[in-house]
């Protein structure tokens, strides 16, 4: 059993965005060979839903959503070849596959929906920017994905979007993956009509939306 207040002082490193202290709170946990899936699950996690929460309420920005979101992912890293080691797997709520389409090169928002996705118990397989869709569903297959997340930051290439669903039908593919889609000109309607498993507005919306689907 692993005492309350250090479960707390891991959720706050977290809440604070404390890197140097998540990292370091992880380690002694290492180093008194606690289990490291209970110490991510009631120490970790609820630090990253936090900081959610407070986003969502207005009470934090951007940036500390982010130093948040950094947080947890360096103790994950630091956590992984332990858990490696002992032939444990970190729980995985599923495997994102996530990209900017082909033709377009903006990935901060791509980035940071990675990065929340990540810190909230997804593996993500980050492609990059300017992906063709061939890629992400190659990725998908080889990956055995869940998720295939595509982000569109033009109008122009947000028809590729719909590109990539007719893709996945014609491969006799479609509803093998849940498809989920973002970008400034992206919308529910437009996730609706062409066949999207759903459409977030922003990175936070992102990763509940995910923990919704990956529930079901």
């Amino acid at each position: 059993m692993i005492e309350k207040n250090r479960l707390s002082q891991m959720k706050q490193a977290i809440v604070k965005g404390d890197k140097e202290k998540a990292q370091k709170l992880a380690r002694q946990a290492v180093e008194d060979d606690l289990n490291l899936n209970d110490v991510i699950e009631e120490g970790f996690v609820p630090g990253i839903q936090e900081a959610g929460n407070l986003w969502e309420k207005g009470e934090y920005f951007l940036p500390e959503l982010i130093t948040s979101a950094e947080s947890m992912k360096a103790v994950m890293s630091l956590f992984q070849p332990e858990l490696e080691k002992k032939n444990l797997k970190a729980k995985s709520l599923g495997t994102v596959i996530i990209g900017t389409i082909e033709g377009d090169i903006h990935d901060i928002g791509k980035n940071l929906v990675a990065s929340l996705l990540s810190a909230n118990g997804f593996d993500v397989k980050d492609l990059g920017a300017d992906v063709k869709i061939s890629e992400f569903i190659q990725k998908a297959e080889n990956e055995e994905a869940d998720f295939i997340c595509v982000s569109s930051l033009l109008t122009t290439t947000m028809l590729k979007q719909k590109d990539m669903i007719k893709m996945l039908k014609s491969k006799n593919l479609y509803g093998k993956f849940k498809v989920l889609v973002g970008g400034a000109p992206v919308n529910k309607k437009w996730a609706q009509d062409i066949g999207a498993d759903g459409y977030a507005e922003n990175a936070m919306s992102a990763a509940k939306l995910a923990k919704t689907l990956a529930q079901k």
